[in-house]
């Protein structure tokens, strides 16, 4: 009996598709920066505050991903940046094919940062690669404390964690330090970063973070 693993094929197939990504970013100088999230995490206006924090010293653009609506890509284009919408029709993630096709429509040259915002879901944008620099995602404070328990690879992959809408905490048993202890037990290199993008308690610091990670890379010779 043959067997074959189409897991593993597509997983492979979309391997290589994102060190093509890699490469493309690398040749243009642009730092791709992938955010992904369970729904209602914040993803949209995290990203809005950042653009409004880092806008006049990057030149940045966003891919956003849906599996229907252009309502995110709309609140996009209110901050004058140059947007793409990929609408999936029902798949649950981003792939590195989608991302490629994406880019070609982006105007690479004249962009610091582009920013992927992944479709709402804590599992499948975990598995598939995109080719980004920074692999990210949100937390907010009313998911809970736990979820690096049940999402380990999410937490595995990501090299920054954006702990969102601390200001709610008052409201809700979330534990900090837990949190803090789930996530070192999978990836002690994961930096977090508690903050709120609508008080904009945190979002210096982490803006601070980004753009040294930014620099470093499209200032290289």
């Amino acid at each position: 009996m043959e067997y074959i693993d189409l897991k593993q094929c597509i997983l492979e197939d979309n391997e290589q598709m994102a060190d093509q990504v890699r490469k493309l970013a690398a040749e243009k100088k642009f730092f791709l920066w992938n955010i992904m999230s369970s729904p209602g995490a914040g993803k949209t206006t995290f990203i809005l505050s950042v653009l409004d924090r880092l806008g006049s010293g990057f030149r940045i653009g966003v891919i956003e991903g849906d599996i229907e609506s252009t309502v995110d890509s709309q609140k996009m284009q209110t901050r004058g940046v140059p947007v793409v919408q990929l609408r999936t029709g029902g798949d649950c993630h981003l792939d590195a094919p989608m991302i490629m096709k994406a880019l070609e429509k982006l105007p690479l040259d004249e962009l610091d940062i582009v920013i992927i915002e992944n479709i709402g879901n804590l599992v499948c944008p975990a598995e598939f690669d995109l080719g980004a620099d920074l692999p990210s995602m949100l937390l907010s404070v009313p998911e809970g404390d736990d979820k690096a328990i049940k999402y380990p690879l999410m937490f595995s992959v990501c090299r920054a964690l954006m702990v969102t809408k601390i200001d709610c905490a008052p409201y809700f048993d979330f534990d900090f330090d837990a949190l803090a202890r789930n996530v070192g037990a999978l990836n002690s290199s994961l930096r977090i970063f508690p903050l709120s993008a609508r008080t904009g308690e945190g979002m210096d610091d982490f803006c601070r973070y980004l753009a040294g990670l930014v620099s470093e890379k499209i200032t290289r010779k």
